[in-house]
């Protein structure tokens, strides 16, 4: 059943999910805002397609029990080490209504939008790191590794959060949102690497370098601000981009403090602040 929430707010949005009893609710950690007192809260390393332990009787069921438990603790050492690789959260907090229905409210980490994604089992999401906010503990979050040609030119495209499973899940970016279907446009978008919030399932992401060895090409990469490199976003689908990359917004806040050593090219030698 669809997550009941509602995103309020204009500049830094953030979302207020209505649970119901006995329902539970996932979020990454730092990203909880408040609860209900009805409202447990519980941090764990693993995801939620980890599972609980292993249960029965007898020595059979206990040998299964501790091949279980083994297995799940070999799942759960996988995930966390996919997170630590990829820069994110090593723990997730899990929220559960007791006793009646309860409210919990989360938010990201930068001012922008929000987006509840309605997941059906058909196809999964990708989105770009520290995207995730919360979903509910039937959407499994995974993290999905670019090729490594791709990974070492497109910045934040080389690991991508996935989540797959039924339900919802709420995710965050800078700035504004803008959706877009690349079949709308000829087939083919290409896109400021830091621009990429999220994008469905068939939509093949890539990256391409600006312009060619010549003049041109080298006047883009040095003075146009994009550096060497742009993202290609190819098929039928939609995809989510966002008006602020989180290094603009860095390099504008060091530059209101008098720190921005970038000088006037913002392009391939600008400070790289993260």
């Amino acid at each position: 059943m669809t997550l009941q929430q509602e995103i309020v707010g204009n500049a830094m949005q953030m979302a207020v999910v209505n649970l119901r009893p006995g329902q539970t609710v996932y979020c990454e950690a730092g990203k909880f805002l408040f609860k209900t007192a009805n409202v447990t809260m519980e941090t764990r390393l693993s995801g939620p397609s980890a599972g609980g332990p292993a249960q029965g009787g007898g020595s059979g069921a206990a040998a299964a029990g501790m091949g279980g438990l083994l297995r799940q603790a070999m799942g759960t050492a996988m995930q966390v080490g996919q997170r630590a690789l990829a820069g994110e959260s090593l723990a997730f907090q899990y929220f559960t209504a007791q006793g009646g229905e309860g409210t919990v409210g989360f938010a990201g980490v930068l001012p922008g939008e929000m987006r509840a994604l309605e997941l059906d089992g058909t196809r999964a999401w990708f989105a770009e790191k520290d995207a995730f906010v919360a979903a509910e503990s039937t959407v499994d979050f995974g993290i999905a590794f670019q090729g490594g040609r791709t990974g070492m030119k497109g910045g934040e495209g080389f690991i991508l959060e996935k989540f797959t499973g039924h339900g919802t899940v709420v995710i965050a970016g800078a700035g504004n949102f803008i959706d877009l279907n690349p079949a709308d446009f000829g087939g083919r978008i290409e896109v400021d690497t830091g621009c990429v919030v999220a994008f469905e399932e068939g939509i093949e992401y890539g990256v391409q370098r600006v312009g060619g060895l010549n003049r041109q090409g080298l006047m883009n990469a040095v003075f146009g601000g994009e550096g060497l490199s742009l993202a290609t976003l190819e098929g039928n689908g939609s995809v989510i981009l966002q008006s602020m990359t989180i290094e603009g917004l860095a390099n504008a806040l060091k530059k209101a403090q008098g720190g921005d050593k970038q000088g006037p090219t913002g392009g391939l030698f600008s400070t790289n602040v993260g």
